[in-house]
């Protein structure tokens, strides 16, 4: 087993799902049937852009089609991105508990909105871009908003942290919680599979 550490580069391709990311196993570029160049510099980009679907070859040379929204994320130059809502973003603090930002567009109701037009109909909803924070628990896959409530939980595993970070008032574990992200990622470090 390797151990994660900040000058570890993840094989580039395609994560399928979390296990592949997991096992650090990709579907490498050569099983991905394109016209793209593999060696362009933007070649994921490319790959993904204004696209519903790829086509990759397993290992057994099978041919299938996957839906861009079902696959987990990518690795370009060892550096790891996730798909949230078909946007691929960089995970730039991976770890146990991994941190990253990705943005998200909402629709927000208008209570201030007339409605009226002899022209047009227009839609009492505003459409807006946000920006969010994620966490990425590497034990279970899942994804939860970068909260107190849910660096509490996820740092609950280490009792002695979590003690810690319990003791500390309200306002204090809002600005300290990243330090205990990084503070469990120390103490619990990731593992990957040699070769």
């Amino acid at each position: 087993m390797i151990k994660y550490t900040p000058s570890f580069k993840f094989k580039d391709g395609i994560f399928l799902n979390f296990e592949q990311l997991k096992n650090n196993s990709p579907v490498p570029k050569s099983q991905i049937q394109t016209t793209l160049d593999y060696n362009d510099f933007d070649f994921y980009e490319r790959l993904f852009r204004d696209k519903e679907f790829i086509t990759i070859y397993d290992n057994l040379g099978v041919r299938k089609k996957i839906k861009i929204k079902n696959i987990w994320g990518f690795s370009d130059k060892g550096v790891l991105y996730i798909n949230i809502n078909n946007e691929f973003n960089r995970i730039p603090v991976f770890g146990s508990i991994s941190h990253f930002v990705a943005e998200q567009t909402v629709r927000e109701y208008n209570p201030y909105y007339y409605g009226y037009s002899s022209y047009y109909y227009d839609d009492p909803y505003n459409v807006k871009t946000v920006t969010v924070q994620y966490l990425l628990d590497f034990e279970t896959g899942k994804l939860y908003e970068f909260t107190v409530n849910s660096v509490e939980k996820l740092i609950s595993r280490d009792p002695e942290l979590y003690e810690e970070f319990s003791k500390l008032s309200p306002r204090k574990k809002k600005k300290l919680k990243f330090l205990y992200i990084r503070k469990y990622n120390q103490k619990h470090p990731v593992y990957f599979p040699a070769g």
